[in-house]
């Protein structure tokens, strides 16, 4: 099968290997490494194509950096704008020196010494983010300094790629440096004026087909197809797909895109990393292990010392220097990007990318037990170092919404919901992905998100880590019980209400994490049926009781679980047994001329009286000597039988309504 073959070993070992990564709470991309190291060439050698399967991988690098192009923000660095956008270059360029100043000590040529010292300058996005998420430290101070440092350094793999294979030719001088900047700057101009223009375009026709395959290949023919007329250019085909990202990432449709394009992006990813693995060989790594001992030990207290005193000159106090210090001490993703594309252009040799390979292996392993090590390190050193400052996991205030309400699904449901907490000024944000529904939100001008509320990223854009509610409205079955399982996943303690379609769905829903389960057909129906029965003038207390035995064995597990529901159901029932009726006072009835004490109305009726309305002007709770005047409008309040009873005596003038005295 050739290179089938080689792609099918591959996932093969793949799986496994993120199995174990996973298992021992490690990033997914070290199995991925780790499956690609055994079986490469230098081990096992099931994988023969090598060279193929990188050339399959250069899709999963152009892919990543769509991804990231999407996810640039500059709202993102907002909080930690100073550290992230100016602290960031100054730790590039420290750390660049740094490694620049190792490599010349152990003998290295400058130009390879320089590379050195740029691919150790970037740390891993994926392994830090798989860090926090395990030691609970997301949406602290520390975690938004560092991936907002993180951001930045993604960012700067755009330049690198564009000036680091330049260094190699000094003989071109200045002259090809700059030649190559101003073609990338040329190009990047034309396509984003461009792209702004046209591709908002293009992903608003591909989405009123509503098609989510044909929206897939969209998002994905323009991340690759800008990349290769990028490549044809003469720039970084990589570089292209970060522009196409960046650009869709202004538009509406970013988040489902952002969605969509994730599982093909890991998919590559995946290649990308075990042909990674492929090129580290065993027996280098025994040869040199005192190198890379050296070399582990000189970047982790290099790195973790430029972060921990940058991050405090810039203001950050208590436990954020140590904590940024032993986040983003190791080497990452992107430096292997960066090293491959050295290699390719003779800029480094293969020796040198063996040991940055190596030694970014191994901090990348390292990482979660270093930065596991905050917490008592700070503990033991702050009597020294922080004058005794309690450990703080400070949230920065934000823009974003708080305490609101994440409405998944804009259809009729949605919206009304959304009109009513517009009304009462309560915040909330829809999630919808359908074209036509996307297209009333925004001219009811309701907050949106475009995309599909069963991904998580949409969910994260939504602020589900800051919400006060999810509503689940859609009445798809499978989509509702996506949004109910990730809404419960991401906040287990999120309240969660949805909707069904019938009982069988109603427990399910109970089952995946929702608190409260409406069936909207049910509801009508039963409202049909009370209506029904009104008109075949069936006593209202037996069709409120009738009703409502109907109500409580559907919604028993809410009754049984929740009190304040109860209560509100008790509240409903007791609220439909009560009517608000309004009667005018006739010329001929016996109310006009007289007082309410003189009528006795609540003695002969059993209701009561809460308001008269005369000439324009209420009279709320009039007192018992209220004198009625011919044509009042007088407002009753009891049940339906009590109402009716008082209208017939305030407007009958027969003797068996006279009232006793």
């Amino acid at each position: 099968m050739g290179l089938a073959a080689d792609i099918i070993v591959i996932v093969l070992a793949a799986l496994a290997g993120g199995v174990v990564a996973q298992r021992l709470k490690q990033p997914l991309i070290l199995g991925y490494i780790l499956a690609g190291v055994l079986i490469g060439p230098y081990d096992f050698g099931f994988v023969s194509k090598v060279h193929d399967i990188e050339l399959l991988a250069e899709i999963g690098v152009a892919l990543l950096l769509f991804g990231l192009g999407l996810e640039f923000s500059l709202k993102k660095l907002q909080p930690v704008r100073k550290i992230a956008l100016i602290g960031t270059p100054i730790q590039i360029l420290l750390t660049l020196i740094f490694g620049t100043l190792i490599g010349m000590g152990l003998g290295w040529e400058p130009v390879p010494s320089l590379w050195f010292g740029s691919l150790i300058s970037l740390s891993s996005t994926m392994v830090l983010l798989k860090t926090l998420m395990n030691q609970g430290w997301m949406g602290t101070l520390s975690s938004r300094v560092m991936i907002g440092m993180l951001i930045v350094q993604d960012l700067a793999v755009v330049p690198m790629m564009i000036i680091l294979p330049q260094l190699s030719h000094p003989e071109t001088g200045v002259p090809l440096l700059a030649w190559a900047a101003l073609k990338a700057v040329f190009f990047l101009f034309m396509v984003i004026l461009v792209g702004n223009r046209i591709l908002p375009w293009i992903m608003t026709w591909v989405a009123r087909w509503n098609s989510r395959e044909l929206f897939l290949v969209a998002i994905t023919a323009i991340g690759l197809g800008i990349g290769y007329v990028t490549y044809l250019f003469g720039l970084s085909f990589a570089l292209g797909a970060f522009v196409a990202g960046m650009v869709l990432s202004e538009s509406e449709y970013s988040y489902q895109a952002l969605s969509d394009i994730i599982p093909l992006r890991d998919l590559f990813a995946l290649l990308f990393f075990a042909s990674v693995g492929m090129l580290l060989d065993p027996q280098f790594l025994f040869e040199h292990l005192s190198t890379i001992g050296l070399l582990v030990c000189l970047v982790a207290l290099g790195k973790g010392t430029i972060f921990f005193f940058l991050t405090y000159f810039f203001g950050y106090g208590n436990v954020v220097p140590l904590a940024v210090g032993l986040g983003l001490f190791q080497i990452g993703e992107f430096s292997l990007v960066l090293g491959r594309l050295g290699v390719q252009s003779g800029s480094i040799n293969p020796q040198l990318y063996f040991l940055v390979l190596s030694t970014a292996i191994v901090t990348m392993v390292m990482t979660p037990f270093v930065s596991g090590l905050t917490a008592p390190l700070y503990a033991f050193g702050r009597k020294w170092i922080f004058k005794k400052a309690p450990l703080q996991n400070i949230q920065t205030p934000g823009v974003e919404l708080e305490n609101h309400v994440v409405i998944a699904g804009g259809g009729r449901i949605g919206q009304h919901v959304a009109a009513v907490l517009r009304r009462l000024e309560l915040p909330f944000v829809i999630i919808e992905n359908d074209y036509h529904r996307m297209v009333q939100i925004r001219n009811a001008q309701f907050p949106l998100i475009y995309g599909d509320a069963a991904h998580e990223i949409v969910l994260e854009a939504a602020g589900i880590g800051r919400a006060a509610l999810l509503l689940v409205t859609t009445p798809a079955a499978v989509v509702a019980r996506r949004v109910v399982e990730q809404g419960h996943h991401l906040r287990p303690d999120l309240h969660i209400t949805a909707r069904a379609e019938g009982v069988e769905q109603m427990k399910d829903l109970y089952e995946r994490g929702a608190h409260e389960v409406i069936q909207p057909e049910f509801e009508a129906g039963l409202e049909m049926t009370r209506q029904a029965m009104l008109h075949l003038r069936i006593p209202a207390s037996e069709i409120f009781r009738l009703t409502d035995h109907i109500r409580s064995e559907l919604y028993a597990p809410l009754h049984r679980d929740y009190f304040d529901y109860k209560t509100l159901a008790d509240l409903h029932k007791t609220s439909e047994q009560l009517e608000l009726t309004w009667v005018r006072l006739e010329r001929e009835g016996l109310g006009a001329g007289k007082t309410i004490r003189e009528l006795a109305i609540r003695s002969h009726t059993g209701s009561s009286v809460v308001g008269v309305m005369r000439d324009g002007h209420l009279f709320a709770n009039p007192e018992p000597d209220f004198l009625f005047c011919q044509n009042d409008m007088v407002a009753v309040i009891g049940r339906p039988q009590e109402c009716r009873a008082f209208e017939t005596q305030i407007n009958s003038g027969g003797a068996e309504n006279q009232p006793s005295e």
